[in-house]
């Protein structure tokens, strides 16, 4: 799951680089749980927990149905 998640975190990373900012991947749990960090401008940007649940979480879940929720850690 964690090769799918990182393809599918590429497919978001342009949009945040656009910006100044950008997403690592820290860690997917055998749970479906996805902790990632924010880099950059959205690492410090008061729309970053908008940006994680309404952008990230939901793009990943459509790509990768199996994960359960995203963190920023």
């Amino acid at each position: 799951m964690k090769e799918k998640v990182t393809k599918a975190l590429e497919t978001i990373r342009p949009h945040l680089q656009a910006d100044g900012g950008d997403v690592e991947l820290v860690e997917v749990t055998a749970d479906g749980c996805v902790k990632v960090r924010l880099k950059g401008a959205c690492g410090c940007c008061p729309m970053s927990q908008m940006t994680l649940k309404l952008g990230i979480e939901k793009k990943l879940k459509e790509m990768v149905p199996q994960i359960k929720s995203v963190e920023s850690v």
